[in-house]
């Protein structure tokens, strides 16, 4: 069976398929219309940057000098030479509390951090077994005692019988063995009551000697200061037969010690009683300063490396320092205050590049004055008010990475060259360069669309 569609022809049907076409070029008219002004944003947005790039350079060619110098004001400041190492807090003045007999640990009557002053309680052992040892002792020295006592008294009959034997013997009414036996009787009895009086006194410096040990049971303060560390615990059974066991340690807070390591090719510079300061971890602008007391003669090798530990004490009132604490140390090994300073990057070793005489005439040599103890010759390339650049001849004293006094040759206000302007800005170039390729590279792809 055949079906016929017949479809209609005619003015509307034409209307009617052009429709969607034309809504296809009014949208497509409409996205190149947004890309184009997405492109004039973006160049106007790279013209800017390149202004403000210029405008950035001009200012700082400006500021940086005359005739493409990069220049610095000598001025006045404070300047220091030091020598730098990392070191750790200690405190100067410490006890580690041992115990001198063996037993339980009874008693701790202290804790971590803990102030605590002289003579004070701070543990307690079982005093039970050295208790009754003293009261051994006691008994042997009483029974002792009573044995001298019975021989005194035997000691004074002795004596009576000799004197009676002695008057007989005058008047010869005895025999001589009578009388040797009284005599014999005396002496024995005298002998006995001075051996018992030695005993008696090896009893008593016996009793003496338990009681100080039992007294050693009682652990107190030897000093003043904070309980730093507990290396016992309570219930803990103590030997003190081989070594002394140490229960806690007991510090002085108020001064600690700067324990520092310095490398070999410092030690040369420092000196004892030179000033040293340090910063902490914590307070990194804070300033704890001291004198350099010590510097020990036996080094450290680690990792092949030779390190020299050198000490100076610090006060420390508020107990702000603390043990362990990390400090970075900076010994001074010379500094000058109020000078005239310049920076090291203008100093120039060497003879001066002067510019040739005219007519022909050649410059005088003058001797050079004596120079400063420590003080050295340089030449720095002076600005002068015409934008110019000539050497000049300087003496630079106390100087560091950084900065450096001027003794002679320069003055207050006087500008000298520390390099090209065109190399203190190259960085900055650099990072600009590679914002512009950045920002053309995202204006292509932003074409690229079309």
């Amino acid at each position: 069976m055949a079906i016929n569609v017949h479809m209609p022809s005619g003015p509307a049907t034409a209307v009617a398929a052009s429709a969607p076409w034309r809504e296809r070029a009014r949208q497509g008219a409409r996205v190149t219309a947004a890309l184009a002004r997405r492109h004039v944003y973006v160049t106007l947005a790279v013209l800017a940057a390149l202004a403000a790039l210029l405008i950035y350079a001009v200012l700082a060619q400006s500021e940086s000098g005359t005739g493409g110098y990069a220049t610095a004001v000598v001025s006045r400041g404070n300047i220091e030479d030091t020598v730098t190492a990392l070191g750790n807090l200690q405190p100067r003045d410490y006890v580690d509390v041992g115990a001198q007999v063996s037993g339980q640990l009874k008693k701790l009557y202290v804790n971590l951090g803990d102030r605590v002053k002289q003579g004070q309680l701070l543990a307690e052992i079982d005093p039970r077994v050295l208790d009754s040892k003293v009261e051994t002792d006691k008994s042997d020295l009483a029974n002792l005692k009573a044995q001298l006592a019975d021989k005194q008294a035997q000691l004074a009959l002795a004596l009576v019988n000799f004197t009676r034997q002695q008057g007989l013997m005058k008047a010869d009414a005895t025999s001589q063995s009578s009388y040797d036996t009284a005599l014999q009787a005396r002496h024995s009895t005298e002998a006995q009551c001075k051996a018992l009086q030695a005993q008696i006194a090896a009893a008593q410096s016996q009793l003496d000697g338990d009681e100080v040990t039992l007294g050693y049971t009682k652990i107190y303060a030897p000093m003043d200061g904070t309980v730093v560390s507990l290396t016992a615990k309570q219930g803990q059974t103590l030997n003190a037969n081989q070594q002394a066991p140490t229960i806690l340690r007991v510090a002085d807070l108020s001064i600690m010690t700067v324990w520092t390591q310095v490398s070999e090719a410092d030690v040369p510079k420092l000196k004892l009683g030179m000033p040293a300061y340090f910063s902490t971890l914590g307070e990194p602008d804070k300033r704890w300063t001291g004198t350099l007391t010590q510097i020990q003669p036996t080094p450290d090798v680690v990792n092949n490396v030779v390190l020299y530990t050198a000490t100076f004490d610090v006060k420390n009132p508020d107990n702000q320092l603390m043990t362990q604490m990390t400090a970075q140390v900076f010994f001074v090994t010379a500094s000058a205050r109020g000078v005239l300073t310049v920076p090291v990057a203008a100093l120039h070793q060497g003879a001066a590049k002067e510019p040739t005489a005219k007519a022909g005439l050649q410059r005088k040599s003058t001797p050079a004055a004596p120079l400063p103890p420590g003080a050295k010759r340089y030449w720095v390339q002076v600005v002068k008010p015409d934008g110019t650049a000539e050497p000049r001849a300087v003496v630079i004293g106390v100087s560091n990475r950084v900065t450096a006094q001027v003794i002679s040759g320069l003055s207050e206000g006087e500008k000298v060259v520390v390099g090209s302007a065109s190399s203190a800005s190259s960085a900055s170039q650099s990072g600009a360069s590679t914002a512009d390729r950045s920002r053309v590279g995202q204006m292509r792809g932003i074409g690229g669309l079309h």
